[in-house]
């Protein structure tokens, strides 16, 4: 990757124990000095449209408490997205939100495949490997993948504190939608700030759906991820409903 020798995916606690798989492929704003930030000033590099701001910490959290395996990716999503199908137009975008991202504009095939060949289908292969592996062994297995959002986008507040999103199975995801919705002063909701899609979602249809998994895919809103406390609660949170819901459904 450009004289970068970062793996493309962190592995947390592989052996973990926990019927949970969970991915977080927004967890990095890494991106190797060769790409000079793709255009972008410091202050555009650390906001969302460059990685899922608080993602990462929750995760590895949430694969502390639950003992559970945890597949991060190491790379700015404006690299190219890995929970975007390659070739989409949002797997490398030129522009996000309302942001221009110069790096990524014009650029040509050669490049288009060189990224995908070292970011995406590390992490995905790597993924793929494990879910083969517990496959093998006869390990139930529910995939939850960790994603944050802005209070606001394009001008529009988002009001809800967190959703849940799902694909063909909609089981899991109830589930924890219910488990949160307990909490009176928590406002969420099924498949916001938007819904899960083949076309522009990835990890969800094809490590989820395809192998007749449930997965869900969880949203938090980044203004309630902003601290150490704020993600020790929330892991705490979605470790006491993911914990339940373990010891309830086979």
């Amino acid at each position: 990757m450009h004289g970068d020798e970062r793996e493309a995916v962190e592995v947390v606690n592989e052996a973990g124990g926990s019927q949970i798989v969970l991915l977080c492929e927004h967890a990095s704003n890494h991106m190797p000095p060769a790409y000079g930030a793709l255009g972008l000033d410091a202050a555009q590099t650390r906001c969302h449209i460059a990685w899922d701001i608080g993602a990462a910490a929750l995760t590895r959290l949430l694969a502390r408490r639950l003992d559970a395996p945890a597949f991060l990716g190491t790379y700015s999503r404006l690299l190219i997205d890995l929970n975007r199908p390659p070739g989409s137009d949002g797997s490398i975008p030129a522009r996000s939100e309302d942001i221009d991202i110069p790096g990524n504009t014009g650029i040509d095939a050669a490049e288009r495949e060189r990224r995908a060949r070292t970011i995406f289908m590390p992490y995905h292969d790597r993924v793929v490997a494990h879910l083969d592996h517990r496959k093998r062994l006869g390990r139930p297995t529910r995939i939850l993948t960790i994603h944050s959002f802005t209070p606001v986008f394009l001008g529009v507040k988002r009001p809800w504190h967190a959703g849940v999103l799902h694909g063909e199975a909609n089981g899991f995801a109830f589930a924890i939608l219910q488990g949160l919705r307990a909490d009176p002063g928590l406002h969420v909701e099924a498949n916001v700030p938007y819904a899960v899609s083949r076309a522009d979602d990835y990890a969800i249809p094809v490590h989820g759906d395809d192998r007749g998994l449930p997965a869900a895919l969880i949203e938090i809103r980044q203004d309630l991820l902003g601290t150490e406390a704020a993600q020790q609660a929330w892991s705490v949170r979605l470790a006491s409903i993911l914990a339940e819901l373990a010891e309830t459904i086979p």
